[in-house]
């Protein structure tokens, strides 16, 4: 087979804290995420996907939420990580989808500079990595305001 699609999904409840992580960018609100590493929804629901289309389990497994090192860890370290796995067993990323869900904060004013970092991470076009969000209309816990959600898709074609 000359591709694999992967799906992937990551959310956080909203702690203390003055920005989030999201795509690799920090984005002032005036919540954080209770997370062991740094929380990035964005980056973790898209690593999902990159080791959902390569059939090699989830981030936890790959970088267990209780162990020490990944204190803190910046995600874009464990994207890289992927890309790492995905290009040793002969695929890059074709494109990628992601959907930040969230009432606030607003995604529109970052996605760009998110857009790059994912790109650079796994050096592949900009045209090629696509961010967005949407809001769930007050509904749930995104909707009260009580954490942050994101969605992602990835398609993987033989490099």
């Amino acid at each position: 087979m000359s591709i694999r699609i992967g799906t992937g999904f990551d959310v956080h409840a909203f702690g203390d804290g003055d920005h989030l992580m999201l795509g690799g960018v920090r984005v002032p609100h005036e919540r954080g995420v209770l997370a062991h590493s740094d929380g990035d929804v964005v980056l973790h629901a898209l690593c999902d996907a990159i080791l959902g289309a390569l059939a090699l389990g989830d981030i936890g497994r790959h970088f267990p939420p209780g162990e020490p090192r990944w204190k803190d860890a910046d995600s874009r370290d464990f994207l890289r990580h992927c890309d790492a796995l995905l290009r040793e067993r002969g695929w890059r990323v074709g494109n990628c989808d992601v959907t930040v869900i969230g009432e606030r904060p607003k995604v529109g004013p970052h996605a760009e500079a998110m857009r790059e970092a994912i790109a650079a991470d796994l050096g592949i076009e900009v045209e090629a990595v696509s961010v967005k969000a949407t809001t769930t209309e007050t509904l749930g816990f995104t909707g009260r305001g009580e954490g942050i959600a994101a969605q992602a898709a990835c398609l993987l074609v033989r490099a």
